[in-house]
């Protein structure tokens, strides 16, 4: 090998370390300079709430005490760590804190995500996963807990998945990543759930005589696994906590992120399905059962709720990561150790440029620019005018919960549907969307309502405009305040 040549191979290998953390800068800017996009979701409010509250109290909430119907209800948080995170960056930095640590965590997500492609495919094609995962992703980033546990799921899923590769167990260093996990987001149930398939692809490549060492090592592991996501604050509450939303039932086809997939129009979703499909039958791609087994599972998960999309995004090209090098092999890399020092010191600089040139970038955005919440569809004058009025029990639309709980108002129900249960927010869907007009008077008698506050696009307001005993007293194109007026016509007192 020439001199010329060696050096040539030596600053690829250079540029190619690097490669993961310009992506990794090139989505966090992205974000950040789409950062308002990320604050469109109300239950961002009441997420920052409990965090700021486990703050201030340096306690662990057991029940509930945002709501006026549920209030001493057990209920816990299975996104403490989420939330405090949230809430402290929300109280130094406004709303730029969550967006900031949203576009960060997005951007740690993909440099993991191109790191572990790299050691199966060529740079560009790792990069080309990383933007389509994004793009099937996009809908779904938002300054919420999922988005912080994101990171931490490609790269749980990328370390077993090597593990597999090398026909070995995964290390028991990696179960510290399992706690973490479960102290940001519910979502660690899928990581204890990657366990198994993918230790079938470790057994089944293996040796013969070694294959029933190797599962019980994986076996063990996953006790292992099963133990640290319990690490939390509050034990195997957890556990049980975070599997609670998945016994919703019929609810869940009515929460917008809990819906399944829907193809009525074209969308990314339906095209990488498609692709997928097609790539399968054009090359003759050739899987594993436990690799066949993952990408269905994953699949299946994505059609049935639309929040599993960004996993089906992320994770099924990790699982096609080794077949697809196999198909498409690149040059061999640079033996280990053949980098001089000042080439490793080289690199070192350009990812210390990198990161602060993105810093920079982020301090001359926030000089001129203010993160706000989007108020599109956020009460802020309906509430203001509930607060004047002084009422104590409002009867709220779904989607108002998070901001009433912001503002310290008791609220009728909210985004933590596990608390509620199935049949009390199904009842009231079916009460306010007019599917059982009369049930709504029901509902509103049966918990002493002062007021209610729906969507100014929802039936509701217009049966209470029909409704004996209640008066209309505001609207705009947000929400509409409806008011309990007693037979001589004079609006009703608040009641204690």
């Amino acid at each position: 090998m020439s001199l010329s040549f060696a050096n040539s191979i030596a600053v690829q290998g250079r540029a190619r370390a690097l490669v993961p953390l310009c992506v990794g800068a090139g989505a966090y800017l992205f974000f950040l300079f789409l950062g308002d996009t990320l604050l469109q979701d109300s239950d961002s409010f009441w997420q920052i709430k409990i965090g700021q509250w486990i703050l201030d109290h340096g306690a662990m909430p057991t029940i509930d005490f945002y709501s006026f119907t549920r209030t001493g209800a057990p209920w816990i948080s299975t996104s403490w760590l989420s939330q405090v995170a949230f809430a402290f960056s929300h109280a130094q930095w406004g709303w730029a804190g969550p967006v900031i640590l949203t576009a960060a965590a997005v951007a740690l997500t993909v440099a993991i995500f191109v790191h572990l492609l790299e050691a199966h495919l060529e740079a560009p094609r790792a990069v080309l996963f990383a933007m389509l995962a994004l793009l099937l992703s996009i809908h779904h980033v938002l300054a919420r807990p999922h988005i912080l546990a994101l990171p931490v799921m490609v790269a749980w899923a990328g370390l077993l998945m090597a593990a597999a590769s090398r026909k070995s167990a995964p290390s028991w260093t990696w179960l510290p990543l399992m706690a973490l996990w479960a102290n940001l987001h519910g979502g660690f149930v899928l990581g204890l759930a990657l366990i198994g398939p993918i230790s079938l692809e470790a057994v089944e490549h293996a040796e013969k005589g070694r294959r029933l060492a190797l599962f019980m090592r994986w076996v063990l592991f996953g006790i292992g696994a099963l133990i640290a996501s319990c690490c939390t604050p509050y034990g195997w509450r957890t556990l049980q906590g975070a599997t609670n939303i998945l016994s919703l039932g019929e609810l869940l086809t009515l929460i917008l992120e809990w819906m399944p997939a829907n193809f009525a129009t074209f969308t990314p979703f339906e095209g990488a399905l498609l692709a997928l499909i097609a790539f399968g039958y054009y090359r003759g791609l050739v899987l594993s059962a436990p690799r066949i087994f993952l990408i269905l599972f994953l699949t299946w998960s994505a059609l049935s709720h639309v929040r599993s999309i960004e996993a089906f995004a992320f994770l099924v090209p990790l699982v096609l990561a080794k077949p697809l090098g196999e198909m498409f092999p690149q040059p061999a890399p640079e033996a280990a150790g053949t980098e001089s020092w000042p080439a490793r010191y080289i690199t070192a600089l350009g990812a210390v440029m990198i990161v602060a040139a993105s810093w920079t970038s982020t301090s001359l955005y926030l000089g001129h620019h203010r993160f706000t919440f989007t108020m599109t569809q956020t009460p802020v004058a309906a509430v203001d005018l509930l607060e004047q009025r002084k009422v104590q029990r409002v009867f709220n639309a779904y989607q108002f919960g998070g901001y009433l709980i912001s503002r310290d108002i008791p609220v009728f129900v909210d985004g933590r549907a596990e608390l509620y249960g199935e049949k009390f927010i199904m009842d009231f869907f079916k009460a306010t969307e007019g599917k059982k007009p009369g049930l709504l008077p029901r509902l509103l008698d049966e918990h002493k309502i002062d007021a209610t506050l729906l969507g100014a696009d929802a039936p509701g307001p217009q049966i209470l405009d029909q409704l004996k005993g209640w008066k209309r007293i505001y609207a705009d194109d947000i929400a509409v305040i409806h008011v309990r007026e007693p037979a001589d016509g004079a609006i009703a007192a608040p009641s204690k």
